[in-house]
């Protein structure tokens, strides 16, 4: 028998594709929502570094955003997740996905704050003036005004913020959650056929970024229309 129809034995019992749909589905679940998360904590943290530090209050809010920033860009995804895991989350009851979601967000805050911070730094600055001079404060202008300009700017590298935790969904195996690399790994120590699983697991990953690509391709399109309208 071949490795290829020992591996499609294996995914088509009703149980492993059972397994597989479920590794999707947590590694979805994780990419989808710790961008979200992410994109909410970066927003606030992007607002936080560019107002104005005509204040004590505001300063000492500038000096913890570049220290969540520096901390979470410079330790490793893997070390955050297991020092999460371990020890912050360790004596608190909450689901595996839940948790490895709010670990991916908290981590994806700090590159979306820079993110979008470019993304507010490349807006007119004439627009928070006119925001102000009609009476509305500096949240109102920044949420109601310049961050939706923003986040039109930057739609493609908050794509590619999407694609970089979806791929990095990959480390969480290594706290146990079935997602898909847990799945095929189970596969190939089952068979011991590891090339074809890896490969098939290579290749879920990959359709995956090219329908997350393409999304971003027509939101980049839509925008442009809106634009010229």
């Amino acid at each position: 028998m071949s490795s290829f129809e020992i591996f499609w034995n294996r995914v088509s019992n009703p149980d492993t594709a059972m397994s597989i749909l479920n590794g999707l589905k947590n590694t979805m679940i994780i990419a989808v929502f710790g961008l979200l998360l992410g994109f909410i904590i970066g927003c606030i943290l992007a607002s936080v570094l560019i107002m104005p530090s005509n204040n004590i209050v505001a300063k000492v809010l500038k000096r913890i955003a570049d220290l969540y920033i520096a901390v979470f860009r410079g330790t490793p995804m893997m070390v955050q997740l297991l020092l999460m895991h371990f020890a912050v989350f360790a004596t608190v009851r909450i689901e595996p996905v839940v948790e490895v979601s709010l670990i991916f967000g908290f981590n994806s805050g700090a590159y979306m704050a820079e993110i979008i911070r470019s993304g507010i730094n490349a807006v007119d600055r004439g627009q928070m003036e006119a925001g102000r001079s009609l009476g509305m404060g500096y949240a109102a202008t920044m949420i109601r005004v310049v961050l939706p300009q923003a986040i039109k700017n930057v739609v493609p590298t908050i794509g590619n913020e999407f694609i970089s935790l979806l791929k990095e969904t990959s480390i969480v195996s290594a706290i146990g959650l079935a997602d898909l690399t847990m799945v095929f790994k189970s596969i190939a120590t089952a068979t011991y056929e590891y090339f074809i699983p890896y490969i098939a697991l290579a290749l879920i990953y990959f359709v995956l970024v090219l329908i997350v690509t393409l999304i971003i391709k027509l939101l980049e399109r839509r925008f442009a229309k809106s634009e010229k309208r």
